[in-house]
């Protein structure tokens, strides 16, 4: 019997927009949908018309309950949060909704027209929002977990590690998922989505990274990476899983996606053959 995981396995690996369209098609049918009377569409975080975020309220009327914050990949040029009826990444809000959890999902401003540090100050803008409002809709302001994958895990490590932000992360989160991020710009591959975000000045790059930050961070994090990621993505995890673990007595909470390649971790959350929430789950129940 072929799997999902099999059907992977068939459209290869490499990060392209192909990969990309093909694992989407791939994950859609399967995609668990929000009821859309519980999802609080394009709250305003900020002034552009990108600084917006859903909220994907659970049933039932209990208080305080813990936020789980995603912001979306896309290569630092594109990529959104979800619209009504679209499978991503609504599934991440409803899979939150389904297991008790407010579920948001965030988009931000984009390069090249807003290169670095505009993601980070957008998810430190966000969890600000969020900070003083989402108690309005029974989330708990002090249980607010932030998951952000590939450009968005490289915006929520800077917001995490960076020592510009580092401070007030620390003031307004429970705990950080990265998944399959961006750590150490000096020392990836360089690609044009890199130029578009960081600029051309390489001499800045190291200014830039949240590798060594992730040593002083305090807040629990949890990172993955997929088994067939690109080859720039598996260093950089084995780099900041260094990192971690070199100055927290030695542990890292680390998952490999066994059988996904760069994208399609994230697309199966809440599926029928979903490996990662049930880790996820175990992370901010701890």
């Amino acid at each position: 019997m072929t799997t999902i995981i099999d059907r992977i396995a068939e459209i290869g690996f490499e990060f392209s927009p192909a990969l990309v369209q093909k694992s989407i098609a791939l994950f859609a049918p399967t995609a668990p949908s929000p009821d859309e009377e519980r999802v609080i569409r394009d709250c305003a975080y900020g002034p552009h018309e990108r600084q917006r975020l859903d909220i994907f309220l659970p049933e039932g009327g209990a208080k305080k309950r813990p936020v789980v914050v995603f912001v979306h990949g896309g290569g630092f040029i594109g990529g959104d949060k979800g619209a009504p009826g679209a499978p991503f990444y609504n599934n991440i809000g409803a899979w939150a909704a389904a297991n008790g959890l407010i579920g948001v999902t965030m988009t931000y401003r984009l390069a090249p027209d807003h290169p670095w540090p505009a993601g980070a100050e957008d998810v430190a803008a966000a969890i600000d929002w969020l900070h003083g409002h989402v108690a309005e809709h029974g989330g708990d302001p002090d249980r607010i977990y932030l998951m952000g994958q590939s450009a968005g895990a490289a915006h929520a490590a800077a917001y995490v590690a960076h020592d510009d932000w580092r401070a007030r992360a620390e003031d307004r989160l429970a705990g950080a998922i990265l998944l399959s991020g961006l750590y150490d710009v000096a020392r990836a591959d360089r690609n044009p989505f890199q130029a578009a975000y960081y600029g051309e000045d390489e001499t800045a790059y190291a200014s830039c990274s949240s590798l060594e930050g992730f040593a002083r961070v305090s807040i629990p994090c949890l990172f993955t990476t997929a088994e067939h990621d690109p080859a720039d993505f598996q260093r950089q995890a084995g780099w900041v899983r260094e990192t971690w673990a070199a100055s927290h007595g030695g542990n890292c909470d680390f998952m490999i996606c066994k059988g996904h390649n760069h994208i399609t971790p994230v697309l199966q959350i809440g599926g029928p053959d979903d490996a990662l929430g049930p880790r996820l789950l175990d992370f901010i129940g701890r």
